[in-house]
């Protein structure tokens, strides 16, 4: 992304409202992080947030259904996290709410931790590290980033996911470095 330079910024508040508003309308049609950013921000202040969370929501389900290339299950499932923590970037470009960033995250574990247990420690590692660097993420943002009332609210869920994976997936790096529970 460009870095605007003083002149650059001086230039920009120079333009009328007419040209301003015709680069916003033009932007936000062709861009839907900018249009995001718009509605919550600017047209709906109360409830933006909130509707674009259940969207991301929405779209998060879409992509549990949705057939993704692999030879193995386990790569299936590692591709389709995959684009679920793309989608939640996305969310996170745009709303900086980091209880509704751990809401996501947790949903999406929610997925591999429903499958059987010999999902976990195959030769197909992907999967293992996929989901260890999820439960990493969820860890960072709920121990430095949420209040210490909101950690308790998460803290047996993560327990039991970093259980789980030290049980099962214990040979990979990524697993091995986790904690055993926060």
């Amino acid at each position: 992304m460009p870095r605007l330079n003083a002149d650059t910024k001086t230039q920009i508040k120079k333009l009328d409202p007419k040209s301003l508003q015709d680069i916003v309308i033009k932007m936000a049609s062709k861009d839907k992080m900018v249009y995001d950013y718009i509605m919550i921000n600017y047209l709906d202040k109360e409830f933006g947030e909130e509707l674009l969370f259940e969207e991301t929501k929405a779209d998060l389900q879409k992509i549990f259904v949705k057939q993704y290339k692999g030879f193995t299950d386990q790569l299936r499932v590692a591709n389709m996290l995959a684009a679920c923590i793309k989608r939640i970037n996305e969310f996170t470009k745009v709303s900086k709410n980091k209880v509704l960033e751990a809401e996501l995250l947790v949903l999406v574990l929610e997925y591999p931790f429903s499958l059987p247990k010999d999902f976990f420690g195959t030769a197909f590692t992907q999967f293992d590290t996929k989901v260890a660097t999820i439960v990493k993420r969820l860890i960072t943002l709920v121990t430095k980033r949420l209040h210490e009332d909101l950690q308790l609210d998460y803290k047996d869920r993560i327990n039991h996911y970093l259980e789980i994976l030290h049980k099962y997936s214990q040979h990979n790096d990524t697993v091995y470095d986790l904690p055993e529970e926060i």
